[in-house]
């Protein structure tokens, strides 16, 4: 929770004291639409490692349209890893919170009731663990962003000299990361004589299911080759593709939805009318009614996955890295730009010739609504809450497409500014010589890199370009290297606005 949403106490509806809640909800106005069973006859079956605002506004969701359909023991039980701010938020409202669909005509409120109990894992471990390994939860599903699973994203395998990892090792019964605690999950269950649950990644790694099933297995290998080979042996590990544009929620986002209740919500979602979640079947001990409740159940998700990552992905982060530059706090603000408009649709235009698609696939049509949903002005999604994180999100979404363009003689200009985007963000100082407040789990060096080389693109470019965990050996391509050096100098002597429309008109 942000800052402000700590506050949301003491400045969110301070004319709406009484909380939303079980008590109240049949008090709620007839248009919110609300939980359409018995929530006292639900019961967990799933534990949500990552209990954030994606996951409460997509597949949270799903699960409550599952248990409508009478699927009774398909509850969730979320945790959150690290802070207690959802938990703070949301315990006292009985775990019910609002989801805010919006869209240019006006916005739908739905109240969910799937979320039966939360908790903090740095508060209380065993507690988590015990949760996990009870015999009712038979899926752990995760959405702890790309650098929650403590591997090398150029790779796929953990890393082990990652600070949590060396930590967990040591502490097994008392882990601080998503691998940690699923592996002392599934070491307690094999121990009871339990069958293992299904691991559910919800995250935006590539082939993610067989990515975390790499993780989990290498983790559990280090403390008990048995132990590891179980797992690889008995758990699933289902690939899944899921896509929802979420905001951050703000204050005026909880006085907002408050008031269209009655009573106040602390921690309400923000999102918009599209919904997408493909996953691939194959559980270990049953799932819900998913297909009931819209999923696509298919056999191989990886079409699917790169093509979210390389088209819809990819083309945020262009727009979130160049647009922050040009001074534009939202996507929909950036869109606004004709010429950013354009980057959008040619990041995406030149990623599809990456891609093979089921025949009937129309990935003309999915540009284009992506770019609809880009430019929806009642979605408020800042383009600095898009730049987190890059160094875990460039692999994935910029530099597989560049490799394979690579690969077919094709240019790879679009895609280079895009990345000298990245590399002029993140050496924290923007065209006005600004502060940028980079979230990064590297950002200390990319600082570092930035201060040795300076404003210089022939010298910024190759440095960052050096950094294996990023780029790994990619990074010393001369065609790439070449690109990613002329768009950073473009960047440095036009502004981005400039680069781009120079970019773009060419």
């Amino acid at each position: 929770m942000s800052s402000s949403g700590q506050r949301q106490g003491e400045t969110t509806m301070r004319h709406n004291s009484t909380r939303l809640g079980r008590a109240n909800l049949d008090r709620l106005p007839p248009a919110i639409r609300r939980p359409a069973y018995d929530r006292s006859r639900v019961t967990p079956g799933i534990v949500h490692l990552g209990l954030g605002a994606f996951h409460r506004a997509h597949q949270a969701v799903v699960i409550d349209d599952c248990l409508a359909t009478g699927s009774a023991s398909w509850g969730i039980v979320g945790a959150s890893l690290r802070s207690p701010d959802t938990r703070d938020a949301l315990a006292p409202q009985d775990h019910l919170y609002t989801v805010a669909v919006r869209a240019t005509e006006g916005t739908e409120h739905r109240v969910i009731g799937a979320l039966l109990d939360s908790v903090v894992a740095r508060e209380n471990p065993v507690r988590l663990i015990e949760r996990m390994a009870d015999p009712a939860i038979r899926i752990v599903s995760l959405t702890v962003t790309e650098k929650g699973y403590c591997h090398t994203p150029q790779t796929g395998d953990l890393d082990e000299r990652h600070p949590d990892v060396v930590h967990d090792l040591n502490n097994f019964d008392a882990p601080r990361s998503a691998p940690g605690f699923i592996v002392a999950a599934l070491a307690r269950r094999r121990a009871q004589g339990l069958a293992p649950f299904t691991v559910l990644c919800c995250d935006n790694l590539a082939a993610n299911g067989h990515t975390v099933q790499r993780i989990v297995t290498q983790f559990a290998a280090l403390r008990s080759k048995d132990l590891g080979k179980w797992i690889a042996d008995t758990a699933a590990f289902p690939s899944t593709m899921v896509d929802r544009i979420v905001p951050e929620t703000t204050d005026a986002d909880r006085d907002a939805v408050s008031s269209a209740l009655g009573f106040r919500d602390a921690w309400p979602v923000m999102t918009e009318p599209f919904t997408q979640w493909v996953v691939e079947d194959r559980f270990a001990a049953g799932r819900p009614d998913l297909a009931a409740a819209g999923v696509e159940l298919v056999t191989d998700v990886k079409p699917f996955e790169l093509m979210k990552l390389r088209l819809l992905n990819a083309s945020h982060s262009a727009l979130a890295y160049l647009g922050y530059l040009a001074g534009y706090e939202t996507i929909a603000d950036t869109m606004q730009d004709p010429h950013f408009a354009r980057l959008a649709a040619q990041v995406m235009e030149e990623a599809a010739v990456t891609l093979k698609m089921p025949a009937s696939t129309d990935l003309a049509a999915y540009r284009a609504s992506l770019l609809k949903r880009f430019a929806n002005p009642a979605l408020h999604h800042r383009t600095w809450q898009i730049a987190m994180d890059g160094s875990q999100k460039l692999p994935q979404r910029l530099l597989g497409a560049m490799r394979d363009r690579l690969a077919k003689n094709l240019p790879i200009a679009t895609h280079a500014l895009a990345v000298a985007g990245w590399m002029r963000y993140v050496t924290a100082r923007d065209e006005h010589g600004r502060a940028i407040d980079v979230r990064d789990p590297l950002a200390g060096e990319f600082a570092g890199l930035a201060r040795e080389a300076g404003p210089v693109a022939e010298r910024l470019a190759p440095a960052l370009l050096g950094v294996g965990q990023v780029f790994g050996p990619l990074g010393a391509e001369p065609r790439l290297r070449e690109a990613v050096i002329a768009a950073l100098g473009r960047l440095y002597t036009d502004g981005a606005r400039r680069a781009v429309e120079t970019h773009v008109s060419a």
